[in-house]
């Protein structure tokens, strides 16, 4: 049918202009038979359709910048000159008007430490390969198949908002086609220390809703747990398979000026950004597929990973799971679909669940049936208005009573966010050696807790050196970073951190690591960030290779987060003795 309504050898420029072509035979399919009725066919036959459009986009810029060539240098023989290549007995042809990516990696040395040329660890060999990639493209033609990415994210949907503008637009993320790359025998380190600290956090939540025995020791302060806004006073005593509180983790992690990595923060409420990481590879596979069938570790599991997980964390065989939305509104609507398609499970609103005798059921095109998994992507406050907040709508009405009487999995747990509050961020350490009787194997950041008056003293007169932030902040909002303050603003959080201190923390600022990033510019360095997932259930905890990196793309800037401006790299996991 596709054949049949579009000539896929013609050149495509525009995604808007092949969806006026498609949308009449999309529409014209019948939904996918299935006992859920919010996957259908149009999602699934775009998302197909979007492949082959951008392979053939990618071939067609390819042919396209070729024939320009050819045609340049026929007709104006002076732009360039031709080179024989006797050992590939090739006809190189050289255009000196295009600017070539030559030594591109090397214009981006500077003071901070560059992952992919100073990284003592990674082997020279996967830098010269990236840059002799690159150098078979002008600036431009690289400029452009980071057009083609940003257009094939839009077609896809992969948007996230920002809430707040007046405008309410929804924003591509910006992908950067040079991939970050992480020598095998740090990503062992990375994964162990993720492991380490994810069942340390479980069993301090496990603690904390149970016998409370690290705040009767004092080793973290009691009323710093009970009085947080997370704390759920419900969970108290509920006992969960396996005291597996959060079953999907995301812990970020950064490199200082000497390569050590550090734990940034940790997200155990509703991590959010794995569809980035998955999209970012397949973005990688079409652009540069040689190189990245041989150095990027597979990632593509990672989806069936987490239904294997969430199944594991029922005791039902074969348990029903549903991914439950606050709806197409979200900021991260696009990942809610894209992992319910993904998984083959139910992406549902409150609409479509409703709760009969203490147990939870969804409704389908064959009738109602029960619902043993519920993996949530809303917060704690919005997910049943008889047990949390009253007025809301995109909840469940008696969830909560269903989730006391073990009849539905919570994924992640209520409750789950005092543990990755960044006012608790601090004392992880302590739970490492308390609850595991281990030494951290990934350092945290050193961190200043302005509710204790030594400490606010060292913040009020440091703040142009410190980077302040909101204990209960996110997206990069609420936070200052002296060093690149005004000084009004450095006045205002004065003011705030001496009002309420004990919403904030200080941290030193770091000279994060930067990696080569493609920009109109052309290759600069920008700062980055590594947000790997972890997946936990009473059976095993499991890591895909690699994770999502973000990258800062405004230059100088040290926020990554997508709501600030910032963007997205693939991560590859590269074995060096494979090479």
């Amino acid at each position: 049918m596709l054949k049949e309504t579009i000539d896929t050898n013609s050149s495509v420029t525009s995604y808007a202009e092949v969806e006026q072509a498609i949308l009449p035979v999309l529409d014209a399919n019948e939904p996918v038979t299935s006992n859920h009725s919010t996957i259908h066919s149009t999602t699934l036959s775009k998302q197909t359709l979007s492949d082959q459009i951008l392979n053939q986009q990618v071939l067609n810029q390819q042919l396209i910048n070729q024939n320009i060539i050819n045609q340049e240098v026929l007709s104006q023989p002076s732009l360039g000159h031709n080179v024989f290549n006797h050992q590939t007995n090739k006809l190189s042809i050289h255009i000196e008007t295009q600017q070539v990516a030559q030594h591109l990696l090397k214009q981006t040395h500077s003071i901070f430490f560059n992952e992919l040329t100073d990284d003592a660890v990674l082997s020279p060999e996967i830098a010269n390969k990236i840059e002799a990639w690159l150098s078979q493209h002008s600036i431009d033609e690289l400029e452009q198949l980071n057009t083609l990415a940003q257009e094939h994210f839009l077609y896809q949907g992969i948007t996230f908002a920002v809430y707040g503008e007046k405008a309410g637009i929804e924003r591509t993320i910006p992908f950067d086609l040079i991939p970050r790359v992480i020598a095998k025998q740090q990503w062992k380190t990375i994964e162990a220390g993720c492991m380490q600290r994810i069942k340390a956090l479980n069993l301090f939540l496990a603690d904390i809703y149970h016998e409370q025995a690290i705040l009767k020791e004092s080793l973290i302060p009691e009323i710093q747990v009970l009085s947080h806004e997370a704390y759920q006073p419900v969970m108290l005593n509920h006992l969960l398979n396996g005291n597996i509180y959060s079953q999907i983790s995301g812990i970020d992690i950064v490199r200082d000026s000497k390569g050590e990595f550090f734990v940034l923060e940790d997200n155990l409420r509703t991590p959010s950004g794995v569809s980035y990481m998955l999209e970012s590879r397949k973005m990688s596979q079409k652009i540069m597929p040689e190189l990245c069938q041989q150095f990027g570790a597979g990632i593509e599991q990672y989806p069936q990973l987490l239904r294997e997980i969430l199944a594991e964390n029922s005791k039902v065989n074969n348990p029903m799971i549903v991914v439950l939305t606050p709806g197409r509104y979200n900021s991260a609507y696009y990942e809610h679909s894209f992992l319910a398609r993904e998984m083959g499970v139910p992406l549902v609103t409150s609409r479509d669940l409703f709760v009969e005798n203490d147990k939870v059921y969804v409704k389908t095109v064959r009738g109602c049936k029960q619902v043993d998994v519920v993996y949530r992507r809303l917060d704690d406050g919005f997910l049943d208005p008889l047990s949390f907040r009253p007025d809301s709508t995109l909840g469940v009405a008696g969830l909560m009573s269903a989730y006391l009487s073990n009849n539905v999995v919570i994924a992640n747990a209520p409750g789950t966010g005092v543990a990755d509050d960044k006012s608790i961020y601090p004392y992880v350490d302590q739970m490492i050696s308390y609850y595991l009787n281990e030494k951290p194997i990934l350092s945290n950041v050193p961190t200043y807790q302005c509710r204790e008056p030594d400490a606010l003293d060292y913040v009020l007169s440091h703040l142009e050196q410190l980077v302040v932030k909101e204990a209960q902040g996110s997206g990069g909002y609420g936070m200052l970073i002296g060093p690149q303050a005004s000084e009004q603003d450095i006045d205002l959080f004065r003011m705030k951190l001496m009002t309420s201190p004990s919403a904030y923390i200080a941290q030193p600022t770091l000279d994060l690591s930067v990696a080569p990033t493609l920009t109109s510019q052309g290759i600069v360095e920008r700062h980055i960030d590594l947000r790997p997932f972890i997946l936990s259930s009473p059976e095993r905890i499991e890591i895909v290779p690699g994770g999502l990196t973000r990258v800062a793309m405004q230059q100088g800037s040290l926020v990554v987060n997508s709501s600030q401006g910032g963007g997205i790299k693939d991560t590859w996991v590269i074995d060096e003795y494979s090479i």
